[in-house]
């Protein structure tokens, strides 16, 4: 039996290239080992800890499946599909809580910078909590453990999540028996965090994003704004400039040589962006039009979605009964 690999993705927004370098490419690149069944989801009930209006939530929905599928993943070689298809989850996450510690999700990062900045206004602790955002670590360890999942590719910052689905998990076992498997998070070198217009970390919390399917107009206006410093043409440019870290993202090793020399050279900044502008359009382009094909085919994206989830439900109804029996729930 092949060993499985599973992914969320939270429906956030419209991708910008971090998320797609980040995240989305080395997750898709990842689908491809023949080692593995791997499962990608998209996790649109753990949405709800930040989005309250049904409108926006099926818009971010359904873009990020459009994105997903777009940027390569191939729904022939994976399961792909939407959390709320799959009501087995929901059911195993009420019996996850039952054997998991509340300190535990006391210690959980997102819960403690909560509290951290409420003690610091003066504020009740729990001030703004609810229990969606308190028991989200549980959620998502429903999500892994329901799917034997071996390993789960994630950034350095959810590395906790996994964690403490391992101890989720362990707790479980103790109690009932060995029933699920304890997963390993895959951290991967590729989610280092990519820079933004302004140098900082790109982040839509900064504003400085490039966004991933933008039109070929937006996309050169937004690379017009990128930062730099006051060398004339002529003058050598720096090699740890933005334009030469975010070229490297999409140009070839060939390509990537020529435009440090060009910088070193003198090359001036009003040039160096066309031709970021050329390499990025270049290597957009394709996806983009998977893209806009994809959002002018809603229900042959839904289909796809559907028919992942008949897929996950298999899975899922087969291994919550080996919970059921542990539990004593199956007479």
């Amino acid at each position: 039996m092949k060993k499985r690999i599973l992914t969320g993705i939270k429906p956030t927004g419209l991708a910008h290239i971090g998320n797609y370098f980040g995240a989305i490419k080395p997750a898709i690149e990842l689908s491809k080992n023949n080692e593995y069944d791997s499962f990608y989801f998209i996790a649109d009930y753990h949405a709800l800890t930040t989005l309250e209006n049904k409108e926006q939530m099926q818009e971010y929905f359904f873009n990020i499946a459009c994105t997903w599928l777009a940027c390569g993943l191939d729904p022939n070689k994976v399961v792909f599909y939407k959390q709320s298809d799959v009501p087995e989850v929901f059911e195993l996450n009420w019996i996850l809580c039952n054997v998991t510690p509340k300190g535990l999700m006391n210690r959980a990062h997102a819960y403690k910078a909560i509290v951290e900045k409420n003690e610091e206004l003066g504020q009740d602790k729990d001030f703004s909590v609810n229990m969606g955002l308190y028991n989200y670590p549980i959620l998502m360890a429903a999500d892994i453990l329901l799917f034997g999942s071996n390993l789960v590719p994630v950034g350095l910052d959810q590395k906790q999540h996994i964690e403490i689905a391992r101890d989720i998990a362990n707790y479980f076992n103790n109690k009932y028996g060995k029933v699920f498997v304890e997963p390993d998070c895959y951290i991967q070198e590729s989610t280092a965090v990519l820079v933004g217009l302004d140098g900082r970390k790109m982040s839509k919390s900064y504003g400085n994003t490039i966004q991933l399917f933008s039109s070929e107009e937006v996309l050169r206006k937004t690379i017009n704004k990128i930062v730099t410093d006051s060398k004339l043409p002529g003058e050598p440019k720096p090699l740890n400039c933005t334009l030469n870290k975010l070229y490297k993202l999409f140009g070839s090793e060939e390509q990537c040589k020529e435009f440090e020399e060009k910088l070193l050279n003198g090359l001036s900044w009003g040039e160096a962006k066309k031709e970021l502008f050329n390499v990025a359009n270049e290597y957009i382009k394709p996806m983009r039009e998977k893209y806009f094909y994809y959002q002018d085919h809603k229900e042959e994206v839904i289909n796809i979605l559907t028919q992942g989830a008949q897929k996950a439900r298999i899975i899922a109804k087969e291994y919550l009964q080996k919970v059921r029996t542990a539990i004593g729930a199956n007479i």
